[in-house]
């Protein structure tokens, strides 16, 4: 079932299913990347009694853009915590984000951990490790496309021959992996002018912090303490596995981290067997 939630200045659309008494559990997309590739956890989650609640990222079509054009991930956290409330959200919750929705995960936890009982991270790490890796070449070679989104010419480029740059980005990200059927929805969710330039202003945010107003450094400056599941891909193309060396010194006690041998950086599509077996016993 789909339904509209809305917030101050956003209409998010959230695919809900599961039981209605069941506990909570948020699962976050990245770039390029839409709720549907959460099927397979979806239905993993469902089965041990999780209600899931998986939106489209403000932006992201069918939900809004953001009337006041906030794409920082300040407000991407209020997001989170606005939909835990929304959907009847409890102690009991838990958050599960890639790319994208694990920095929105760290940030959510941060700002509010009485809302979050457990999280599941997915190919990024927290926010002070990724950054500090930006000053390593590797890191900032695959990094490459977020110093290209800030170019006024990113938006014709993106969309041009039906998104085909993004049909790369995924082929050098997870090698091997046929993203035939998700590619198909991100061109949907995408498709508009307004769309892909709310997508692409998540990155230009990063360069914007006042737009934060400070909030944001302030919470995930505070020690975490909502235990968290770390799981990367050994062949990740998009965040070097080397990134997430001693990313358990930036998580709270009780944490896992997990390096999945062959898969990349869509490992939740490319293992769905493996990182179920993985979050099923975190979350228990």
């Amino acid at each position: 079932m789909e339904r509209d939630v809305e917030l101050a200045d956003v209409r998010l659309r959230v695919e809900v299913s599961g039981p209605d008494d069941g506990p909570l559990a948020l699962c976050l997309h990245g770039f390029p990347d839409t709720p549907f590739t959460f099927r397979f956890l979806r239905a993993a989650l469902e089965r041990r009694g999780y209600r899931v609640a998986a939106p489209w990222l403000r932006g992201y079509a069918p939900s809004s853009t953001s009337s006041c054009e906030n794409y920082s991930l300040s407000a991407l956290v209020d997001d989170a915590n606005a939909l835990h409330d929304a959907l009847g959200g409890d102690e009991r919750a838990v958050v599960i984000g890639h790319d994208w929705g694990a920095a929105i995960a760290y940030g959510a936890c941060a700002r509010a951990p009485e809302k979050w009982r457990r999280a599941v991270a997915i190919a990024v790490p927290p926010s002070a490790l990724f950054a500090s890796a930006l000053f390593r070449f590797d890191q900032t070679r695959r990094s490459w496309y977020l110093w290209f989104f800030q170019s006024p010419f990113a938006e014709s480029v993106v969309a041009a021959n039906e998104f085909e740059f993004l049909t790369r980005l995924w082929q050098s990200w997870s090698p091997g992996y046929d993203a035939t059927d998700d590619l198909a929805r991100v061109r949907d969710a995408l498709a508009s002018d307004d769309a892909l330039r709310a997508a692409l202003s998540y990155y230009r945010a990063l360069f914007a912090p006042e737009r934060d107003g400070g909030a944001l450094r302030d919470a995930t400056a505070r020690r975490p303490q909502v235990p968290t599941l770390y799981l990367h891909g050994a062949d990740d193309g998009c965040v070097g596995v080397d990134v997430a060396a001693g990313v358990n010194d930036h998580l709270a006690d009780g944490s896992r981290v997990v390096f999945l041998v062959d898969a990349g950086h869509f490992a939740h599509l490319e293992r769905p067997e493996l990182v179920w077996r993985e979050i099923d016993a975190f979350l228990a």
